[in-house]
């Protein structure tokens, strides 16, 4: 009894388990058949137009079953599947002329590369799209900034949006590059030199002829010229690493929503009847942002698992790399559907907690303007590491007294303009008091760069306006 694939049955969707499907596979295969066949007969090859009939007819009806027995007698599954298909279209033996197994399965599964891509690209699309809207909703609150998860200075809760969508942006459009420029294999023959086609057809002209036609009609519009028998493997590194990359905003997105969910800063979103855990009624677990963090680091496995098949082939090919491409190419596809799904969620379904986050400023917003504190008091004529050492000193010691009492009170601004240095260069409890007086002051060029960022992204987004409505489905 075979095992279910999980990352097909729970969490990718339906268009991306139908291209991998083998079903899918089965109806993509005879439409590169069918391809090659009618054009073939364009160029002269004597095939009967009621058989191309049979085929086209024939091409959605699969018989899995009729295949697998064919297998078991030819030990060879391309083979089976020849045989299949004319057994069902119970038409002549006119498909696969002058082809090779890898004519027909390397450019099948560029296929299904090209059109799972799309689906992703549009699925990411999406996302930017809320990103954008989430850092424009989230532009006024004034959020605690934290480097090295210590409190750092302040920034606005929808700057860390606008950072999470300029690197999506980045990748978005590196991919958008990749799916333009994906270059098809063609019918290159055994060992791509198109011997066997040259034979049938009897020119160079009529061979290039027909990979036209075949790419045209497979919609592709570039294809390489001189791949041997299998196409470079680093297209499927390059593809691997492309959706590893495009993963690593939404990875930095769910790992800070699970920070900040732990200091009830955010929820990721909590549905009426959802449990958080067996064991813990109150808990409400950010469980969506954890399976996205999961994600990429499943998509980062795969890239580096095609880096070593990356160049790797002997002399004109083999096919060595038929296992790990099997296992890493489809369930990255699988994975990214699943991210995605999840990261749109949690983007719906998300909230931020302003009280808390406020709170949170203001107990930390005396050591968030030291910087400040730190400049005016150079502009005051105190050497530079000589104020950094003061303001080390009692900001160290505040933070170990509110630490070990508990107490939310800060009192570095009283204790700073006690300081003798300090006091002789007139830098008064007023004069701090003023500086931290004013919150929005300490957020830099946070809204400018959001609007800058919102600006680039939304120019994008304008190329796929249908894509950019898409909508996540239910996830389990």
């Amino acid at each position: 009894m075979a095992n279910e694939n999980v990352l097909s049955e729970r969490y990718a969707t339906v268009p991306i388990n139908e291209i991998f499907s083998p079903e899918g596979k089965t109806i993509g295969e005879r439409a590169l058949w069918i391809a090659v066949m009618e054009a073939q007969a364009e160029l002269g090859v004597p095939i009967p137009l009621v058989d191309i009939k049979r085929f086209k007819k024939a091409k959605k009806i699969v018989d899995l079953d009729l295949t697998r027995t064919l297998e078991k007698k030819l030990r060879h599954d391309v083979k089976a599947k020849i045989q299949a298909f004319i057994q069902i279209a119970g038409a002549g033996e006119y498909i696969h002329r002058a082809m090779t197994s890898r004519d027909l399965t390397d450019n099948v599964e560029q296929m299904q590369i090209r059109q799972a891509a799309r689906i992703i690209f549009g699925k990411y699309v999406s996302i930017l799209r809320h990103l954008i809207e989430r850092a424009e909703e989230y532009k006024h609150i004034i959020l605690t900034a934290r480097t090295h998860h210590q409190g750092a200075q302040t920034t606005l809760l929808g700057r860390r949006f606008s950072m999470w969508t300029e690197e999506l942006l980045y990748h978005l459009i590196a991919f958008e590059f990749f799916i333009k420029n994906y270059p098809l294999r063609g019918i290159k023959g055994p060992v791509g030199t198109q011997f066997d086609m040259l034979t049938l057809l009897g020119s160079q002209e009529k061979v290039e002829r027909l990979e036209n036609i075949v790419a045209k009609k497979l919609g592709f519009k570039k294809m390489l010229h001189s791949t041997g028998q299998v196409y470079p493997r680093s297209l499927d590194y390059a593809l691997l690493s492309q959706l590893a990359l495009l993963s690593s905003a939404c990875g930095s997105f769910a790992v800070t929503m699970r920070l900040m969910a732990g200091y009830d800063l955010v929820t990721e979103g909590f549905k009426e009847g959802q449990v958080g855990s067996t064991a813990m009624p109150y808990k409400m677990n950010t469980r969506s942002s954890e399976r996205i963090c999961g994600f990429t680091e499943v998509l980062k496995t795969y890239a580096d698992g095609a880096s070593r098949i990356s160049g790797n082939q002997w002399e004109e090919g083999d096919v060595f790399c038929s296992v790990p491409r099997r296992v890493f190419i489809e369930n990255a596809f699988y994975t990214s559907d699943g991210l995605c799904e999840t990261a749109l969620t949690v983007l719906n379904e998300m909230g931020a907690y302003p009280v808390i986050i406020s709170k949170e400023v203001d107990r930390f917003l005396p050591f968030l303007a030291t910087t400040e504190i730190l400049t005016l008091a150079t502009q005051s004529g105190i050497g530079r590491e000589a104020a950094h050492a003061i303001i080390k000193k009692y900001s160290v010691a505040e933070a170990l007294k509110m630490r070990k009492t508990g107490s939310p009170e800060n009192n570095l601004a009283e204790s700073l303009s006690t300081d003798p240095v300090f006091a002789e260069k007139g830098i008064t409890a007023e004069i701090i008091a003023g500086i931290l007086s004013d919150k929005k002051h300490f957020i830099g060029n946070a809204y400018e760069q959001i609007e800058s960022v919102v600006l680039d992204a939304r120019g994008f987004i304008r190329r796929y306006e249908r894509e950019a409505q898409y909508e996540p489905q239910e996830i389990l």
